[in-house]
């Protein structure tokens, strides 16, 4: 089966064999258990991140490591200490604009006057905390990851 992906530049498909991989970028450990249990149980591979520093090692890699891995769609808290969802958005657009196309928001303050501004201007689809897995798949299906 093939899992198609949103027009870009990248690569359109995965190959046939390759199951689907989600990142999941939360500070907060409960979150992240939650949504790993949510995909494993739909037959996807995981990888989380604790932050936007590590969730950048595993999209953009480093000299030392192994190439980033393929992710079907990536999940991220918008408010983290450290690297913000903002930010991690921000390195994207600089340096891989493709993965914004598989980039979905999850926050529980979208109406801070930063958050609320960012959202307006991002494409990216937002979940608001706390939100029901019904609200994540139909947002899955959007950016062509369910």
């Amino acid at each position: 089966m093939t899992v198609p992906l949103p027009a870009s530049g990248a690569a359109s498909a995965l190959p046939d064999a390759a199951p689907r991989r989600a990142l999941l970028v939360d500070d907060e450990p409960v979150i992240r258990q939650a949504l790993r249990r949510f995909f494993v149980r739909q037959g996807w591979e995981v990888d989380e991140a604790e932050d936007g520093t590590a969730a950048l090692r595993w999209l953009l890699g480093a000299a030392d490591e192994p190439p980033p891995a393929h992710y079907a769609v990536i999940i991220s808290d918008l408010r983290m200490p450290g690297v913000s969802g903002i930010e991690l958005h921000a390195r994207l657009a600089e340096e891989r604009p493709d993965l914004l196309e598989r980039l979905i928001l999850s926050t529980g303050d979208s109406v801070s006057t930063e958050a609320a501004e960012f959202l307006r201007r991002s494409s990216c689809p937002v979940l608001n905390k706390p939100f029901e897995l019904a609200e994540l798949r139909a947002v899955l299906a959007r950016v062509g990851a369910a």
